[in-house]
């Protein structure tokens, strides 16, 4: 059983989604795991606390100030090894956010010494407001992890995001993140990811539309997975949640070059997930370049290529993952680039995808094997995606 001997807290708040925590208490009992719960009052008018008690087999504890349950919000908050919030409500998110102590599942949470997932739930207009998401970003700044949200039918009828995961993908999440074998410890790991940028004069350059967020996730999922990760990347606001990847912030295509070359010879794995620029400005100007009558032509010269060049130096023992991104005959690219570059594994994803490709939270992949293989996925969050493409490192390795 995945979860035995494991003690997972839950904190329930005011949703609809509530419902669903009645299947994810049973199936986590049915996996070994000793489950204690707290409430909200709001939440009890969506799920019984009796019900969650009898599959629990532990009181259900809402109120903040009765003599038996103050003491608890200190003990239970010591007593698991993982506290997770779901639903989790706008309301509790801002109450998280801001450290508001009103109910014994916010004492709870602000008492925890354990670490702490949540689960958001919420209709898609709430979620995309930008207070909620300034919240998440708080939270994240806290180390506290999100369980991203799916899409599909709301409670107000509507149809989008802001749905909270299904029981079966927040055990995945939480066994993965905090009780998975370290499948990856021991093996040292470079990773780029974001864009890149070709200066042109010293306030103008050529760019492109990359976050860096897949590689980033990538990274985070190899560093919790055990591995030792060496993150180069380019200019880009979002960085790697967990603490132990190793950033080396680099600019141009020249410094992601140089930064991946005179570092591939110690790695086991490599995955170059970055938007390295292919061309940059032949001759770059000192001075700010003045606008003046007619056209400004630049003359461009192609970049170094970085997983090609990888390619050539790799070992038999070593594993180079590339990325493709494209938006014409994409099989026939992917599969071109996986053999050219000498890569065992090449991701593809398509700008033809909705939700796919530069600056989304969401992605939908194909992995191609240089054995022939072939693995397509759903649309997924970019963390669901790193996993999926982790796994598919380790059973090469």
């Amino acid at each position: 059983m995945k979860f035995q001997g494991k003690k997972i807290l839950i904190g329930i708040s005011g949703s609809i989604a509530a419902y669903k925590i009645i299947l994810l208490v049973r199936a986590l009992v049915k996996e070994g795991a000793e489950v204690k719960i707290v409430m909200t009052k709001a939440a009890a008018d969506f799920v019984s606390p009796l019900t969650l008690s009898t599959l629990s087999k532990n009181q259900v504890v809402t109120e903040l100030f009765s003599d038996a349950a103050w003491s608890n919000h200190v003990m239970m908050g010591r007593w698991a090894d993982v506290m997770l919030v779901a639903p989790l409500s706008c309301n509790t998110l801002a109450k998280m956010a801001s450290g508001l102590c009103d109910n014994m599942l916010m004492a709870t949470y602000l008492s925890a010494t354990c670490p702490v997932c949540v689960a958001p739930a919420m209709d898609e207009d709430m979620w995309h407001h930008p207070t909620t998401k300034q919240n998440l970003n708080k939270l994240e700044s806290f180390g506290n992890a999100i369980i991203p949200v799916g899409k599909g039918e709301l409670a107000s009828g509507l149809h989008g995001e802001g749905r909270m995961a299904e029981p079966e993908q927040i055990m995945e999440f939480i066994y993965n993140r905090y009780f998975g074998e370290k499948d990856l410890a021991g093996k040292k790991v470079l990773i780029t990811a974001g864009p890149t940028y070709e200066s042109i004069d010293p306030v103008r350059f050529i760019g492109n539309h990359s976050s860096g967020k897949m590689g980033i996730a990538i990274a985070d999922e190899m560093s919790r997975r055990g591995a030792e990760v060496t993150l180069v990347l380019g200019p880009s606001s979002h960085k790697p949640r967990e603490a132990s990847v190793k950033v080396l912030a680099v600019r141009s295509a020249e410094e992601m070059y140089q930064a991946c070359v005179g570092r591939f010879e110690g790695v086991d794995i490599a995955v170059m997930s970055a938007a390295v620029a292919d061309y940059t400005p032949e001759e770059v100007s000192e001075e700010k370049i003045k606008k003046k009558e007619g056209n400004l032509t630049l003359t461009l010269k192609k970049t170094k290529d970085i997983l090609k060049s990888l390619g050539g130096l790799k070992k038999p023992s070593q594993v180079l993952v590339g990325f493709a991104l494209e938006t014409t005959n994409e099989r026939a690219y992917a599969q071109e680039k996986l053999v050219s570059k000498n890569c065992d594994l090449i991701v593809l994803n398509s700008l033809n995808d909705s939700g796919a490709g530069f600056g989304h939270d969401t992605n939908k992949i194909t992995i191609f094997a240089k054995n022939g293989a072939e693995w397509t996925y759903e649309q997924k969050s970019k963390q669901q995606v790193a996993v999926d493409i982790v796994d598919r490192i380790v059973n090469i390795q």
